[in-house]
């Protein structure tokens, strides 16, 4: 797992265009996959947060935060811009933040109602995906030759657990 900021330096043009699709309509908009209490998925709409250096969402409490503070594994979807079938995706680990600095510092900034009760999770980067494909969509209507979408990818690189790490 890395966070938000060590996956944008490890691929930045890759970041910077997910970063793009999830903020296309203004705030950050994408679909979030949590897994239920019986293991099936389960998606809500969304707002992620960039802030500082980390990928963040506020949750209320509803179905979707108790998934992830049972089960912290996510995916995150943007949603598709009008002009064509682009797509963002991320995977990893949801983290309650608990640091009252950070937690008042996004809260403030994005004008968080005390009143609600709301969670801030930090989400990690496991895997990130970036489609583009053309401004043709996915699925032409017309008959017409198809452009190849481009895709980029990157996961997080696997860290030793500690003990096998120091035999090496």
């Amino acid at each position: 797992m890395a966070s938000w900021s060590e996956f944008a330096a490890a691929e930045p043009s890759l970041a910077a265009g997910i970063r793009a699709l999830l903020q296309q309509y203004g705030p950050g908009m994408g679909y979030l996959a949590t897994v239920r209490p019986d293991g099936g998925p389960r998606v809500h709409p969304i707002s992620p947060v960039f802030s500082g250096s980390g990928l963040y969402c506020f949750l209320v409490n509803s179905p979707k935060r108790r998934d992830l503070e049972r089960d912290p594994r996510y995916a995150l979807h943007s949603y598709p811009p009008e002009e064509s079938d682009d797509e963002a995706y991320l995977t990893g680990q949801a983290y309650p933040v608990r640091d009252p600095r950070t937690v008042a510092g996004i809260a403030d900034a994005l004008r968080a109602s005390p009143e609600v009760d709301w969670q801030l999770f930090e989400l990690s980067v496991e895997s990130a995906t970036l489609r583009h494909h053309g401004p043709a969509g996915a699925i032409p209507l017309a008959v017409a030759p198809l452009p190849i979408p481009i895709a980029q990818s990157w996961r997080a690189p696997r860290k030793l657990p500690r003990t096998l790490a120091m035999v090496s």
